[in-house]
């Protein structure tokens, strides 16, 4: 039996249902071509068919934000798919045999990579293969790998004291077997809310590269280099900043509370907490 849904998880949901239905509404209809640069329109401000206004290259702010949303859930989808597809398996490896040369092995691996940031993994790659979104997004993904390894460890490590996995063992199941019947979905829920926090993260990392020129190349649109072109302009036009970084404020702040809610929803030992209060 699942725990009630809290405020959190509701007001979590709404706000990345709001990223999510900009980037979908964006692949049919946004108000003005994002690319197209028209001098005349140039730091037009609000109003006259331009709700948000236009940037320095007369490019419509509105339109940016809404195709910058499908370029951040892209590179967010796929890099915390990348984590999640290795960072699972060693975890599950390293949870089931705790005290082998192999768990020792992928956790000083994996210690040795976590050193590592998104960002320094992200310059690295852009000089030796240029710097694109693909970069970007492999960056963050193996970035945040160490944190699926360690989390995936750990609960593994649980479930395999549970008495149902000890009488698996008992009865000659393969590992293989006990991994995917029964640490697979006992650790399903803890690996959920990892996915959502990481894809805050990734948010964040992607705006930052996005920033420094490491991540999404013009003339797609990306929060974070629209950050980076307003800076210029920061003190006699500061609308430019404030709407891509309340757009990635609010992102994050979805994806964080999202995380938040569906471990108090998902954690039984959370809901017996909440419930003797």
């Amino acid at each position: 039996m699942k725990g009630r849904v809290n405020a959190g998880l509701i007001a979590g949901g709404l706000l990345v249902g709001l990223v999510v239905l900009a980037a979908l509404v964006s692949f049919v209809w946004t108000p003005h071509d994002p690319t197209l640069v028209d001098a005349a329109r140039k730091l037009q401000p609000p109003g006259d068919g331009y709700l948000l206004g236009a940037d320095k290259f007369g490019r419509d702010t509105l339109s940016q934000l809404m195709v910058g949303a499908r370029t951040t859930l892209y590179v967010g989808i796929v890099a915390v798919g990348i984590a999640a597809l290795i960072g699972t398996p060693l975890g599950l490896i390293a949870g089931m045999t705790p005290r082998g040369w192999l768990s020792e092995l992928i956790m000083r691996i994996n210690d040795l990579v976590f050193a590592f940031p998104a960002l320094l993994l992200a310059v690295m790659l852009g000089a030796v293969y240029g710097a694109s979104t693909l970069t970007a997004m492999i960056a963050i993904g193996v970035a945040t790998v160490p944190a699926f390894a360690r989390i995936g460890r750990a609960a593994t490590m649980q479930v395999m004291v549970t008495d149902y996995v000890l009488a698996a063992r008992a009865a000659g199941r393969r590992r293989s077997a006990i991994a995917v019947r029964h640490v697979l979905p006992n650790i399903g829920s803890v690996l959920i809310v990892q996915a959502s926090v990481s894809f805050a993260i990734a948010i964040l990392a992607e705006a930052a590269l996005s920033f420094l020129g490491f991540g999404t190349r013009p003339p797609t649109p990306s929060w974070g280099r629209m950050l980076q072109e307003a800076q210029e302009l920061l003190f006699s036009t500061p609308r430019l900043a404030l709407w891509p970084g309340v757009a990635i404020a609010l992102a994050v702040l979805g994806f964080n509370l999202l995380g938040d809610g569906l471990r108090d929803y998902l954690d039984p030992k959370l809901r017996r907490a909440h419930a003797g209060r």
